[in-house]
Order: C-alpha cells, then structure tokens, then sequence
C-alpha cells in the first residue's frame, strides 16, 4: 500500500483494532489544514471495482477515509465521533503548527504602526503556546534611500522585535534575527519608492 501525499494537506493514518473483526483494521483519513483548506491524498494498491486491477483511490474531501486492507475501496465519510475515538491521542501530541506574524513599521526608523504595536501581545502569547520554540525574525525596508542603509534599518527593526521576545521571557530554543532591507519586497516597487507594506518585520513561530 503506498499513500502519495499531494501538497498542502494534513492526514492521520493508524492501525486500529476493530472488536467486531477477527483482525485489525486500518485506514487512512484526509483532513482539512489548520486555515481551512484541503489537500488531496492519492492512496495505491487498491483494486478497481469493476476490473479488479490496482489502481489509485483519491481523497479530496475533507474527513474521508479509505480502507488500506488491497482490496476494492471507495471513499466514504469519516464522522467526527468515529476520528476523535480513532485518533484523538494522535491529534492531541501533534506540536502545534508554524505559525507567521507581520509587523509594519512608519517610515525611516524602527516606530511600529499602531496596528502593529497592537499585535505585539499576540506574537508572545502564541510563542508561549510552543514548547521551546524556534523563532524568525527578518527584518526588510521600501526602496528609499541607500541599500546598504536599508539593510541596517531592516537589521535594527529585526533585532528590535527579537529583543521584546526576549523580554517577554519566553524560553526560545533558537532565534534567528536577519534583514533582507529592500530585497524581497512584499510590493514591488521602483528605487526610491516609500511603500508601507515592504517596511515589515516577519516573524515566524515554530
């Protein structure tokens, strides 16, 4: 049996011993991701209905499983008494997931927007939720002024944020500080454009 993972997609598969069968029974469930989105699952070495040959059982719907026992399986519905009972322990242990922040910044300095400064508890309460968390902190400007300024203030602005982590006393296990000035602009813009989306800092949480 061999599952072909197509991008962008959270499945569970477990072997489960089933009470009302001689011998165990697995199977294998697609979930939606954590944004609401799904992704497909492409499942081979099951047998086609009508010719009995092997053939592949596509997942695409969210909370549909397949039987991984060779024989013909279609799809069907997994309902979600039957995927707590069946997988509540694994959904429980799963580290929680990557999760992105962006900060924006007035422009020519290190000031966060209002907006901004607003999200700030946000960003420790959500480091907090991760044990021993990885944090990204890069920092980027618009097109005004030198490049090699940019690349400073972009630095400044990432080490800024870093540092109210680290005040905040969260028990970081790596932190990355780094600036991309005016590289990697979220906007593109011609040199010596003032845009309020590309002066950010992104910050990532795993």
């Amino acid at each position: 049996m061999i599952l072909n993972l197509k991008t962008g997609l959270t499945f569970f598969a477990i072997l489960l011993a089933v009470t009302s069968c001689a011998t165990p029974k697995s199977y294998v469930v697609l979930m939606d991701n954590a944004d609401g989105t799904v992704g497909k699952l492409a499942v081979s070495g099951t047998k086609a209905e009508a010719s009995g040959e092997n053939s592949d059982v596509l997942l695409s719907k969210s909370r549909t499983g397949v039987d991984l026992d060779g024989k013909a399986n279609t799809p069907y519905a997994v309902d979600e008494n039957r995927i707590k009972k069946d997988f509540g322990e694994a959904i429980a242990i799963q580290p929680p997931l990557p999760v992105s922040f962006m900060l924006y910044y007035k422009a020519g300095g290190t000031e966060l927007t209002d907006e901004s400064q607003a999200l700030i508890p946000k960003i420790v309460e959500t480091a907090r939720k991760h044990p021993a968390p990885d944090v990204s902190v890069i920092g980027h400007t618009d097109t005004m002024g030198d490049s090699e300024f940019n690349e400073q203030i972009g630095l400044q602005r990432a080490r800024s944020v870093a540092e109210l982590i680290k005040k905040a006393g969260i028990q970081v296990n790596d932190l990355t500080i780094a600036s991309h000035g005016e590289r990697n602009l979220l906007v593109a813009t011609p040199d010596n454009t003032s845009e309020p989306k590309n002066r950010r800092v992104e910050i990532t949480v795993r």
